[in-house]
């Protein structure tokens, strides 16, 4: 291991360092009352179904508003970090003295039926209320035998424990670029509440010294987030469903935590989402990470988004060819700041992705009121 790579035996439990209480405080302690959004417009956007003329309408009616008011982005990073209190349900899931995740103890129930993969150790030296972590039984030893004998429990537990199995695998490490214990489900992984990494891209472009950035539409078809928005590109660092066992032992030796770079995972999702040619998406440059913490029933996400920028040529026009894409559209810098302060149209840790970009590019300014809490807030989760 390298020496990013820390023993955790005696960590407290590995959370953010903003509760979704504090960051609630936070907004209402630094940001003015701001106009509240129609009912309306509020279920428009929650269930994403709206047009395009519905975004560009409220876009534009709110361009007025005072662009120092914070308080609608920190309710969008509160959205990406909600029950921070309830960690206390959670056990420390540890592989060779390493907490790789968390199981929420009601969800802990299920693999307890599964005495030839999981063991529940009576150690309290990991952390958690109840006395004991989740571990791999002992005989699973090599990463290729965990991740056959994980993935048969997942298909056990089928759909209606973990729905919206995906036949991708996330990999199972201890922090980023470390070796990996096995690879999981990706729709199972917050049920582990292993730490996931993603790769997200805003496209812009540079017109008469003003900035626009490529919004899209995804699918309705997609099984989420359907019909919401999302900036141009983004992709998690996943393992591809098709590889065999062999390959998957493979791609576990490699220094590579999945056997394929951020840069190299980005230059095929620009193409599979937006048709970016190679010649357009090597040029990306990687601006930072954005992290959050989010605890939805027995649901832990832990993730990590590395965060790109490229600036498009004026006459490129995104095209989709993964199906996932409905349709995309050139907005405005500034109006699409209003619909992520105003809206939930955009889909949610694209917020996030999207704020950084603003403070980046100076839209959010040192003399708005919040201004640090809200950079800081923006690395709520355990950023390794």
């Amino acid at each position: 291991m390298g020496s990013s790579s820390v023993l955790l035996r005696s960590s407290p439990l590995f959370f953010p360092r903003f509760s979704s209480t504090a960051i609630r405080r936070l907004n209402s302690s630094f940001c003015p009352p701001q106009s509240v959004i129609p009912a309306s417009d509020q279920i428009r956007g929650g269930g994403g179904d709206f047009s395009w003329d519905d975004v560009v309408r409220l876009s534009q009616t709110r361009q007025h508003d005072d662009s120092s008011d914070l308080r609608g982005f920190f309710e969008k990073v509160t959205l990406c970090n909600r029950n921070s209190e309830k960690q206390c349900e959670f056990i420390p899931f540890v592989i060779d003295e390493h907490i790789v995740g968390y199981v929420h103890n009601g969800f802990a129930h299920h693999l307890r039926r599964y005495k030839d993969v999981f063991a529940f150790p009576e150690d309290p030296s990991y952390g958690g209320n109840f006395g004991c972590h989740v571990a791999l039984h002992p005989l699973l030893s090599a990463p290729e035998d965990r991740t056959e004998a994980v993935g048969h429990v997942v298909k056990c537990l089928g759909e209606d424990v973990i729905p919206g199995i995906r036949n991708e695998l996330y990999p199972v490490t201890s922090s980023f670029g470390e070796p990996e214990f096995f690879s999981l489900e990706r729709a199972a992984a917050p049920y582990f509440g292993i730490k996931a990494y993603g790769v997200h891209m805003v496209g812009y472009v540079e017109r008469e010294n003003q900035k626009y950035l490529w919004v899209g539409k995804r699918s309705k078809l997609k099984p989420t987030y359907p019909g919401k928005l999302d900036h141009l590109v983004a992709g998690g660092l996943v393992l591809h469903h098709s590889l065999s066992r062999l390959e998957v032992r493979f791609l576990c030796s490699l220094g590579s935590p999945h056997g394929i770079s951020c840069g190299e995972n980005l230059v095929k999702e620009c193409k599979e989402e937006a048709g970016i040619p190679r010649s357009l998406s090597s040029k990306a440059t990687a601006v930072g990470a954005v992290s959050y913490m989010d605890i939805n029933g027995y649901r832990l996400k832990r993730d990590v988004l590395f965060c790109y920028d490229l600036n498009l040529p004026e006459d490129f026009v995104p095209a989709n060819e993964d199906g996932e894409v409905e349709s995309f559209k050139l907005l405005p810098v500034t109006q699409v700041a209003n619909i992520i302060r105003n809206t939930s149209f955009f889909k949610e840790n694209c917020n996030l992705v999207i704020i950084d970009f603003l403070f980046r590019h100076g839209y959010i300014k040192p003399e708005s009121l919040g201004y640090l809490k809200l950079l800081q807030s923006l690395r709520s989760g355990d950023c390794t």
